[in-house]
């Protein structure tokens, strides 16, 4: 029968995601309400029962890499440049959070000072993972999405970490209350978890920079070493190996010569699936007894975090800047918790239910009450108040090239330099660095991780041009981009002439590889570049028709088309061609194309020497 219940908690994740994707709301919702159907409401699912003895075990080392993979990605460099709000969100408005939540907690609800210290400490991490969804359905302006996704990324192994060190404190207290003691034993615990963290680290750098280390085994390996980090940190000083595993991520994501991208990928895959078992598991432990016994207290305590904690948070964080009062509104309005925040709050009640601290089994049932309200509330109202404020970003304009090789370069290169954002995404460092040397925004991986969702401007993005010469990246891609973006915005270059005829891609990537109309693929762009091609732009007027162009340009690649620009909006607006375009380029329009090398340098040529000529009758005129 396990394996039954196993099998189906696998299968209700996976249904409890691909809702979440399908309705573009944060998934953890979504597997909240699964656990709860299992667990307390019908109870087909008893955790305890089905896991016994393991069940703690197992939790904490969920958690483990959880915290691991979320260390992974934070580099001291970029938390250097993230301006001085995010920081201080991510140390002095901690503290504040922390603070006034715990107070609450002691105040409000009557609950053990350890439990509410503990709560308060949980309480301050938000995490990309239900961020990110509400962003890019809010689209609010450049700061507000820079500020929350940032502190999203750096609280989340910060705040955990900091939770970590609080409820070591409290656990250290004993009955004795001795402050040496106490501080020794803390002393001792954070130790022991950084020096294993900064050996593990140091072990793993060293293995793969001399290559003793298997490539294919680098997953594996880091993730064993992960496991006995955790065991072996808390068997040396309890509750320590969390710290451990957080100080050992962050060691590797901050060298600079180690290549994890891999690895990287691998923990996300791995984070996922823990994420939503581990979710329907502690979901499905609450009991409805523990519920019930809420009271009405619980709406003062939900009250202070929502309309006290964060606000002071933000006011803290945000004094003497330059952010607006409206954007400070929306700041202080967005702090939705995350899976985190349970996992870490579960792991640290179950301890202290074993060691029989009073209100030790409230803290889970608060912690997903805080959730619950949070992420709810917080999904449908982000987006009138965005409005109402005026502090969403105007239509999305920017153009996302997947692919950074030298046709997408040049054709980003091409659409720069007439004003129109692109932004390029590739695997290959090679091309990244080449894109980047050219001026070109470009993120370094696939466009469709998680990790992708932190760091790639979604909320701006208009349509998606897959220009790779991979088939499968070009595909994952158009799959990925058509449900986010709309089919209509999403386009797909065709390999060459003989991959085009293929059959066996699905049916939504056949359709979109459409870009270019007929003339245009891979293979021949590649080839035209690679003799000297250039992208260049030819305007559409009375003198100069579209059937005129294509007579005299019958070599040139049409590419796009500059749609007139409206009065009073400096938004260049293009469209791209392609197949069965039913919409020629009308007068006024231009007609980005690539042409063969002849026709590029006559019209450098012809480009120059009207340059040249306006510059003789502007010294004539002042002659004159």
């Amino acid at each position: 029968m396990s394996a039954i219940y196993i099998a189906g908690i696998a299968v209700c994740s996976v249904f409890a995601q691909w809702l979440a994707w399908f309705l573009k709301v944060p998934a953890i919702l979504f597997l909240l309400i699964v656990g709860l159907v299992l667990g307390p409401i019908s109870g087909q699912l008893d955790p305890d029962l089905l896991l016994g003895d393991l069940l703690f075990p197992v939790v904490s080392l969920a958690v483990a890499v959880i915290l691991f993979e979320g260390s992974l990605t934070l580099h001291f460099q970029e938390l250097k440049g993230i301006g001085k709000v995010v920081r201080n969100l991510c140390s002095t408005g901690m503290l504040a959070t922390f603070v006034i939540v715990g107070l609450a907690a002691y105040g409000i609800l009557d609950l053990d000072w350890r439990v509410a210290a503990v709560l308060g400490a949980v309480l301050v991490v938000t995490g990309p993972t239900v961020i990110a969804p509400m962003l890019n359905t809010m689209r609010p302006n450049k700061d507000i999405d820079r500020i929350l996704r940032w502190e999203g990324i750096v609280i989340d192994p910060i705040g955990a970490l900091f939770a970590v060190l609080v409820f070591e404190a409290v656990m250290l207290v004993g009955d004795e209350g001795i402050v040496n003691h106490t501080l020794i034993a803390l002393f001792k615990t954070v130790s022991v978890g950084l020096s294993i963290g900064v050996v593990a680290g140091a072990l793993t750098s060293f293995l793969i920079r001399k290559e003793w280390l298997p490539f294919e085994l680098h997953k594996f390996a880091i993730l064993a070493l992960v496991l006995i980090s955790f065991t072996g940190s808390n068997y040396l000083a309890h509750e320590s190996g969390l710290l451990a595993v957080t100080v050992f991520g962050i060691w590797l994501a901050n060298q600079d010569d180690l290549e994890i991208d891999s690895v990287l990928e691998f923990k996300e895959d791995l984070s996922m699936i823990l994420i939503s078992t581990l979710f329907i598991l502690l979901a499905a432990r609450l009991q409805l007894a523990d519920l019930m016994q809420l009271d009405f207290k619980v709406f003062l305590f939900l009250a202070v975090v929502l309309f006290v904690a964060r606000p002071i948070c933000i006011a803290v964080s945000t004094y003497g800047s330059e952010l607006p009062f409206k954007s400070r509104l929306v700041l202080a309005w967005i702090a939705p918790r995350g899976i985190v925040a349970a996992a870490v709050g579960s792991v640290f009640a179950l301890s202290m239910i074993e060691a029989e601290i009073p209100d030790a089994h409230k803290i889970v049932p608060l912690i997903f009450t805080v959730i619950i309200i949070t992420v709810v509330s917080q999904s449908l109202t982000a987006t009138p108040l965005a409005k109402l404020l005026k502090v969403r970003q105007p239509s999305p304009n920017t153009i996302l090239i997947i692919g950074a090789n030298h046709v997408a370069r040049a054709i980003g290169v091409g659409l720069k330099e007439l004003n129109i954002d692109v932004y390029l995404s590739d695997p290959a460092w090679e091309n990244c660095k080449m894109a980047r040397m050219d001026g070109l925004n470009c993120y370094y991986g696939n466009p469709q991780s998680e990790h992708a969702e932190r760091y790639l401007p979604l909320t701006s993005l208009k349509s998606v041009l897959a220009l790779s010469p991979n088939r499968h990246h070009n595909a994952l891609g158009v799959q990925y981009f058509s449900h986010l973006l709309g089919e209509q915005n999403v386009y797909s270059l065709r390999s060459s002439t003989n991959h085009a005829k293929a059959n066996k891609d699905s049916a939504t990537f056949l359709s979109r590889q459409i870009l270019f109309a007929e003339l245009g693929n891979y293979a021949k762009l590649s080839s035209l570049i690679s003799k000297g091609g250039k992208v260049s732009a030819t305007r559409i007027s009375e003198e100069f028709s579209w059937q005129q162009f294509q007579e005299t340009n019958k070599e040139a690649i049409p590419l796009f088309v500059i749609l007139e620009q409206k009065k009073d909006d400096d938004t260049v607006r293009i469209r791209p061609f392609v197949t069965d375009m039913a919409k020629p380029p009308e007068v006024g329009e231009r007609v980005i194309s690539l042409q063969p090398p002849k026709m590029s340098l006559l019209k450098e040529s012809n480009n120059k020497e009207m340059k040249i000529g306006e510059k003789i009758g502007s010294l004539n005129s002042e002659e004159r």
